[in-house]
């Protein structure tokens, strides 16, 4: 009987070692991997914000590489056939970049204030980059379409109604140094030949003149992408006499070919579901714009209380 008591209290012991060396193991297999996946974790986030803070830090080195001048190129006697002056529309920027680059706060078009370079040319922003922090993501064949505006390192920019503090500049994907204002890269548009020309408003829905402090310059206005397939005709449109579609009076014309306003100079803006052309004379003489979709506040294609007939195919 006492051999068997002792063999039970034994028994007893081990298998109380047994689990206590099993709940042990199982605490110390847990306790590394838990802190292995916290510190990956935390690793992570610490990388993330390590090269966040390393791009910010060459940003701001860069820009601080460049000159500012308070004034057009040619009241600083730049050289002709040098910086934004032979760089001519529709050229893409070398990676090198211009060694100067002009920022003027001009009018071109309908848009009011908007930037343009040395040469007179409009620029513009596109929504899918980023402002904070500064990104673009055009790239590629996007970037031949849209040419970034590109300043060598150590080059000059000259600021002709714009606030220094708006400017910056962002390294791009080739590691050449994109111009910023207001945090947004800026471009021109290739298929804008004459200074002054704006067909690069609304493109896409994306792509804006851009105002000194980086903003949208005008209305959002959208009209067909270059590069996107041609937009279907509208067969009808709605005129109404008040922007932002007020139904304070409206009118609807459809069919084929040139169609007379019944009321006509009064529309301020359209619904359209595919492309048509505006005239603002009767029977499609006079002036005209083609759209693509609604437009909300026709002022902005300066044609607010001045459609007369409407062309649809």
């Amino acid at each position: 009987m006492f051999r068997k008591r002792m063999g039970l209290i034994a028994a007893t012991v081990a298998a109380g070692a047994m689990l206590l060396t099993a709940c042990n193991g199982d605490d110390t297999a847990a306790g590394p991997a838990a802190s292995s996946a916290a510190d990956v974790a935390s690793g992570a986030a610490s990388g993330a914000a390590d090269a966040g803070a390393r791009a910010a830090e060459a940003a701001r080195a860069a820009l601080s590489s460049l000159s500012f001048r308070g004034g057009t190129a040619k009241q600083n006697n730049a050289p002709a056939n040098t910086g934004d002056f032979a760089n001519p529309a529709g050229k893409p920027t070398t990676p090198a970049g211009a060694k100067w680059v002009q920022l003027s706060a001009t009018k071109a078009g309908d848009l009011d204030p908007v930037v343009a370079n040395g040469a007179g040319f409009t620029l513009y922003r596109f929504d899918k980059d980023t402002a904070h922090p500064s990104k673009s993501n055009c790239n590629d064949a996007c970037a031949v379409t849209w040419p970034p505006v590109i300043v060598a390192p150590h080059g000059k920019i000259f600021i002709d109604g714009i606030k220094k503090k708006d400017i910056g500049v962002v390294k791009r994907d080739d590691g050449s140094l994109q111009v910023t204002l207001g945090g947004w890269p800026v471009y021109r548009f290739s298929k804008d030949l004459e200074p002054g020309d704006t067909n690069g408003q609304g493109v896409g829905g994306t792509w804006f003149g851009v105002t000194p402090d980086g903003q949208k310059a005008g209305g959002v206005v959208v009209v067909p992408d270059p590069s996107a397939p041609a937009a279907k005709p509208a067969s009808n449109v709605v005129l109404f006499d008040d922007k932002n579609f007020a139904d304070n009076g409206s009118q609807g014309l459809s069919g084929k070919g040139c169609q007379n306003v019944a009321r006509d100079n009064i529309a301020s803006s359209v619904q359209a579901q595919g492309s048509l052309k505006l005239w603002t004379g009767p029977d499609c003489t006079g002036k005209s714009k083609v759209i693509d979709g609604n437009v909300a506040d026709l002022a902005t294609i300066g044609f607010d209380n001045d459609v007369s007939s409407v062309f649809f195919g």
